[in-house]
């Protein structure tokens, strides 16, 4: 069966999954929805860069994106900045009738005990009204954090603590507004940005955490939150503009989830924008990598290590996003109406595969 699927924006994720909807055998691209004028009336496949058409123009209108009915939509606009417009979207969206795979808000990964219930209420309501269905997913919060190490400590006698690493280098990650505005690198260390503000980690990334707890049949009694950061030795460069002495340009956070005082499932990120930057911090296998350490009887550690064909890191991590939604469109599509999570879908493969 052949499922027809609107792309939701054309940025840094949703330019990969154009390429991975092109090519995955029981998808077509049925529309691309844009938020730039300047790009309403291209054609996809200029839009992500493959180099040919994909006879499928852009749009700016959503009535006519959704008037294509399409089986599924992959929502990949940013949500961190616009995060009641994003809502808005996706309700809007599911009351059309039309499923969901989305890379935000990512607190929908799993929001029960995460985020107060009436900011999840109006999306499982929309999904009951319309009779459709929404994932929210990517690497991390995602595959690199629920999958991963779910699927490990299937090979365990005893868990004492699951821990899930994301260990990368951001320079060639061109995106100003996450690493400036929300993450703060390149701002003064006496300056919160709007990341480490108290509770936003927590409402980011304690979906990851609970989700793990429901999976493992755990019940915390707290989740906690906790950062460093380390200043810039010098003024350097990176892809998304300049870095100066004595400003951000390494972060460490975790985020734990604690039962008898003591943590049990834990998320942590280990982000430089230089690799010589904080030595003592963890250190990724290869170029960049996402860790799973699982601590009990017996003792394990799963590094995932990324490499785009361009030899960039990053562009693994944002193609991974994009393929996590997807190759995950059939099973959604054919999933029971709500708001679904990891622990509800069956396991996830590409259909792309090379003869």
């Amino acid at each position: 069966m052949t499922y027809r699927v609107v792309q939701w924006s054309t940025g840094n994720v949703g330019r990969h999954a154009i390429a991975g909807i092109a090519g995955h055998p029981d998808l077509e691209l049925a529309g691309v929805w844009v938020s730039s004028p300047a790009k309403v009336g291209r054609d996809a496949g200029e839009l992500a860069g493959l180099g040919r058409a994909l006879g499928v123009a852009a749009t700016g209108d959503a009535d006519e994106a959704l008037a294509l009915r399409p089986d599924c939509v992959v929502y990949t606009a940013m949500a961190d900045v616009r995060l009641t417009e994003a809502l808005d979207d996706l309700c809007r969206i599911l009351r059309a009738g039309v499923n969901v795979v989305s890379s935000s808000p990512v607190f929908l990964q799993f929001p029960d005990g995460v985020v107060p219930p009436e900011m999840s209420r109006p999306v499982r309501e929309a999904a009951a009204a319309g009779g459709a269905s929404i994932f929210v997913n990517g690497i991390d919060p995602g595959f690199a954090n629920d999958t991963l190490p779910l699927a490990l400590t299937g090979i365990s006698e005893r868990v004492d603590e699951v821990r899930c690493m994301e260990i990368l280098n951001y320079a060639t990650y061109d995106q100003p507004t996450v690493l400036f505005d929300i993450m703060g690198f390149g701002r003064p260390l006496d300056e919160t940005p709007m990341l480490l503000h108290p509770g936003v980690l927590t409402m980011a990334w304690g979906s990851v955490v609970r989700q793990l707890a429901a999976g493992l049949g755990i019940e915390l009694d707290e989740v906690t939150e906790w950062h460093t950061r380390v200043p810039a030795p010098e003024t350097f460069q990176i892809a998304s503009g300049t870095i100066e002495k004595g400003t951000a340009a390494a972060l460490r956070f975790e985020v734990r989830g604690l039962r008898g005082g003591r943590p049990v499932v834990v998320l942590e990120h280990v982000t430089r924008l230089r690799d010589d930057l904080a030595p003592d911090w963890p250190r990724p296998a290869g170029a960049g990598c996402y860790r799973v350490e699982v601590r009990g009887e017996p003792n394990y550690t799963l590094d995932l290590r990324l490499l785009g064909t361009d030899g960039d890191h990053n562009t693994a991590g944002l193609k991974a996003t994009a393929m996590r939604l997807v190759n995950a469109v059939p099973a959604v599509v054919q999933a029971p109406p709500g708001l679904l999570t990891a622990l509800d879908l069956p396991l996830i493969t590409t259909r792309n595969i090379t003869r």
